[in-house]
């Protein structure tokens, strides 16, 4: 197995010489055999290791006894060792994190699983930039690829979903992919070390987990070796939708700002086949929304259609608050808001106000302890004692509880808020510096701590 990762980080160059990489420990059995073979490799392929574990608070006592272990773990199995040429390797550091993930979940809205992701890689991004690592490590064996390829294939996907996973997302490095789970349970054994048993994988609760002891032995029962074979096909699919996707950004780089927003000949699009005018498409609304976002197959057929058509002056709405309309032989993609400037107002405390799309409530209580949202946040009653909403400004930092501090900018970057919002979020000035910023939440200077008398800032926009 140590032979197989080695090779695939070569031929895919998840590593190369002289990176660093930060290692996510779970404390589960892949995670565990990660670590243990990196440690194992980083020598012969000259990087850095640094670990990180973050405990998102869901399991109680179990959460914090896998804490426990991945420190323990790290300690005994990734110290300082002394190389045979008498030169020391360092030990491997290990960065810890945490949060209350369901209460994120409750204020979010959003699903326990999605949320401890969104929490989870948040912090490592933290810890690799504390690390100084390029690169972030996880643990997705060649079994998780087939799981995710089967739930796609159910949920209905096309080339992209079918690929799985891929070797690396941006940051994201999966040096396990071509690893099957048996391989990294004989590894464990072979080399006695121990791992933790998370007991939510026992479960049939989620969708995953059923595919995993439902699906999989079927399969693997007709045909032993699907997840290895499976996960060649994929691979072969990832290089086939390369390859669209490479036709569909020569067409997308056709694209021009205007009004706020994109332009491209409709024709462009409309003479292009199915499979490459989609993908443009959602290149093209990718750029505007500041990401890779998602868009469904039904958008991407009407836009389309709107490009095909014989309506000179069509117009469409999209997610994200955005507007898509042909103008004759153009078609354009715009923000709905446009770039309407945010006007400055001085923040009623308490109090609430309206300023252009947004809506800002200031109430005045005890902060609990309450989870610091993006949208819903506690700031400091005596560290504030007036506010005024402003758009950003060039310079602006912002320092989150927990986090390090960077521009504004890059924080709206790395959060991907869509372009288009980027100069009209409120930022909330103090004394000429942002207490908290709408879509980031508080600045760590103003944040409310527990007990204390504070405002509780809710923001909400209309569509």
């Amino acid at each position: 197995m140590l032979r197989q990762i080695e090779r695939f980080i070569r031929e895919q160059d998840l590593i190369p010489p002289g990176s660093a990489v930060l290692c996510a420990v779970s404390g589960g059995a892949d995670s565990v055999a990660m670590l243990h073979v990196l440690c194992r490799l980083r020598d012969r392929l000259d990087f850095t290791l640094a670990a990180a574990h973050y405990n998102h608070r869901l399991r109680g006592a179990e959460s914090d006894r896998d804490q426990r272990f991945v420190e323990q773990f790290v300690q005994l199995c990734c110290g300082r060792h002394r190389r045979g040429d008498g030169t020391v390797r360092p030990a491997v550091p290990l960065y810890i994190g945490s949060g209350d993930v369901s209460a994120q979940a409750r204020i979010r809205g959003t699903g326990i699983e999605e949320t401890a992701r969104d929490m989870r890689y948040a912090f490592l991004r933290q810890a690799a930039e504390e690390a100084g690592a390029r690169w972030i490590a996880t643990a997705h064996t060649a079994n998780d690829n087939v799981e995710t390829i089967l739930f796609h294939l159910a949920r209905g996907s096309g080339l992209r979903g079918l690929g799985g996973i891929p070797p690396r997302r941006e940051e994201i490095i999966r040096p396990l992919l071509t690893v099957t789970r048996q391989q990294v349970e004989d590894y464990l054994r072979s080399h006695s070390l121990p791992y933790m048993e998370d007991s939510s994988n026992a479960g049939d609760e989620y969708t995953r987990n059923r595919i995993r002891h439902q699906v999989l032995p079927v399969l693997e029962d007709i045909s032993p070796g699907f997840a290895a074979r499976l996960a060649d096909t994929a691979a072969l699919l990832r290089a086939d939708e390369a390859c669209l996707t490479a036709q569909a950004r020569a067409l997308a780089d056709r694209a021009v700002p205007e009004g706020g927003g994109l332009a491209i000949d409709r024709a462009v699009i409309a003479g292009a086949p199915d499979p490459v005018a989609s993908r443009c498409l959602r290149l093209l609304l990718g750029r505007l929304w500041g990401g890779d976002q998602n868009c469904s197959a039904v958008h991407l057929g009407a836009l389309l259609k709107l490009c095909r058509g014989d309506d000179p002056s069509g117009r469409l709405y999209l997610p994200h608050g955005t507007d898509a309309r042909r103008v004759y032989e153009r078609l354009i993609l715009a923000p709905r808001l446009g770039p309407v400037p945010l006007e400055e107002r001085d923040v009623p405390l308490p109090g609430g106000l309206e300023c252009g799309p947004w809506t800002v409530s200031c109430q005045e209580g005890t902060y609990g302890g309450q989870a610091q949202g993006p949208w819903d946040f506690w700031l400091d009653r005596g560290a504030v004692q007036a506010l005024r909403l402003r758009a950003r400004r060039t310079g602006d930092r912002l320092t989150p509880p927990g986090r390090l501090g960077k521009t504004v900018k890059k924080w709206m970057i790395e959060e991907k808020i869509p372009r288009f919002q980027r100069e009209v979020l409120p930022v909330f000035d103090w004394d000429g510096r942002p207490a908290a910023v709408a879509g980031l939440g508080p600045d760590r200077a103003f944040a409310a701590r527990e007990g204390q008398r504070a405002w509780h800032i809710v923001v909400t926009i209309s569509e």
